[in-house]
């Protein structure tokens, strides 16, 4: 199914990248990620690799020992890029009742509080690969986005701070000139990777 959209997507003008989410429950093998994986995340790269001319981007599970590891096998199987990370998983359980919120038991947390933890797995896969990072899991702020580039993201994307503030992303595109030249940087590019070498 992977490869069978991504397929589809190759010939839409509309899309310039397809980022391929494998940290998402595969039901049919027992409720196991593809992204938990070095073997079966190589195989997904591969697949969707095969059927497009378009950049592929992998976006990993933080919930494995060492994103390092599957960073390195998709990035082998042909990956473009990575994004990272998705939701870690959580739960919380209801007084009242004594059971999980949640009817699935388990879901995703994201937010501000997952930032450390992205922040600390960008850092960790650029050190392991070449290839481009887009660092995602809790920005909020111009602030927070130089940080994830300055862990080596080359790239930032923004998702629970939008469903907060709708005009999130535009707040931080316009404050991040300020922060750049705080920063004493020219081009926002030359943030990225910049803690590894300071």
């Amino acid at each position: 199914e992977y490869a069978e959209n991504c397929a589809k997507l190759n010939d839409v003008d509309q899309v310039a990248i397809l980022e391929v989410n494998i940290s998402c429950p595969n039901v049919h093998a027992g409720g196991k990620n593809f992204g938990c994986d070095p073997h079966a995340a190589a195989e997904v790269t591969r697949a969707v690799k095969a059927v497009t001319n378009k950049p592929v981007f992998m976006k990993l599970t933080p919930n494995v020992t060492d994103i390092a590891e599957i960073a390195r096998a998709c990035e082998d199987a042909g990956a473009d890029g990575l994004c990272l990370i998705n939701t870690l998983l959580g739960m919380r359980i209801d007084l009242n009742t004594k059971r999980p919120v949640i009817a699935n038991r388990t879901g995703g947390l994201s937010g501000p509080a997952v930032f450390p933890v992205a922040l600390r797995m960008v850092w960790d896969v650029y050190e392991a690969v070449k290839i481009p990072i887009i660092g995602c899991g809790g920005v909020s702020s111009a602030e927070d986005a130089a940080e994830m580039m300055l862990a080596g993201a080359a790239a930032v994307e923004v998702g629970a701070a939008n469903l907060v503030d709708p005009m999130a992303c535009k707040t931080i595109i316009e404050h991040l000139p300020a922060v750049c030249q705080r920063l004493g940087v020219d081009h926002i590019s030359e943030l990225t990777g910049g803690a590894h070498h300071g």
